[in-house]
């Protein structure tokens, strides 16, 4: 019997197949020499790229092309969330060095950033205190506070100690756990999605993040997202493998959207 709680996923239906097809492709991109050789222009687009999708996931949509002509976000609701949802790419590299001995400060301080000016500064990093939260999703109710502090803590542990699982799977719990418990007031979706990055680079599988998970999401679709998501909350082991085979699908989309942001580079 072993000890890894999460040993087990991979025997549910589909889940083994989908795991290595994203692992394959998500290697296939770090050998590619031409993109290795333009690592540094290609993990800034994705960057880009995954803060634009996913603060599109969570409603607020704006057009890609004017964050690649360098336009800066207004201050309109729509777009303060798409600012801090890039200035959470930028804090992710330093929460990875963090989440390998102490994941809950990760969190904390990535949360400390993206929520500023959403809840007050007292809030800032710091679990719920309430039993309510956005819900930009409409997943539906929300967990006590006191259950999703607890199940924050033990997914904490579960980073540190969760080693026979193949890291795809590992990323994957660890997003839609943080999606269904929803630990913070606001902003645990995009929380939720910029921990798949910090999984995967702690793990050593994309250390430089030039995958884009967020637009892998994003070209599935929001509709399918929500649907794998209630099925992860259901707990069944039919909810948590088709949870498990759409989290690796978007990893493999989101290696095809890094992909076309390598294409896309201009020529030197």
């Amino acid at each position: 019997m072993t000890s890894d709680p999460l040993a087990d996923l991979a025997e549910l239906p589909g889940v083994a197949e989908a795991a290595e097809q994203a692992r394959g492709d998500i290697d296939a991109l770090l050998w590619d020499r031409g993109l290795r050789s333009r690592m540094a222009e290609v993990v800034a687009a994705s960057r880009l790229r995954g803060g634009w999708a996913s603060a599109a996931i969570d409603g607020a949509d704006v057009r890609p092309e004017s964050l690649r002509s360098g336009a800066v976000p207004d201050g309109s609701p729509i777009g303060r969330v798409v600012a801090a949802s890039l200035l959470l790419q930028e804090q992710i590299p330093r929460a990875v060095v963090v989440s390998e001995q102490a994941p809950l400060q990760a969190w904390a301080s990535l949360h400390s950033v993206v929520a500023h000016g959403f809840v007050p500064d007292e809030d800032l990093g710091r679990p719920r205190r309430v039993d309510t939260a956005d819900d930009p999703l409409r997943l539906g109710q929300v967990p006590p506070a006191l259950e999703a502090a607890r199940r924050l803590e033990a997914l904490g542990r579960l980073l540190l100690t969760a080693k026979a699982a193949p890291a795809v799977l590992l990323a994957g719990v660890a997003h839609a756990e943080l999606q269904a418990v929803r630990p913070f007031a606001w902003g645990s979706g995009l929380l939720a999605r910029a921990t798949v990055r910090m999984v995967l680079a702690a793990r050593g599988v994309d250390p430089d993040g030039v995958c884009v998970p967020e637009a892998g999401v994003l070209a599935v679709g929001r509709p399918a997202y929500a649907q794998a998501l209630r099925g992860y909350l259901a707990a069944t082991p039919e909810g948590v493998g088709a949870w498990l085979v759409f989290s690796c699908r978007s990893l493999s989309e989101g290696a095809a959207e890094a992909r076309r942001a390598y294409d896309a580079l201009p020529p030197r």
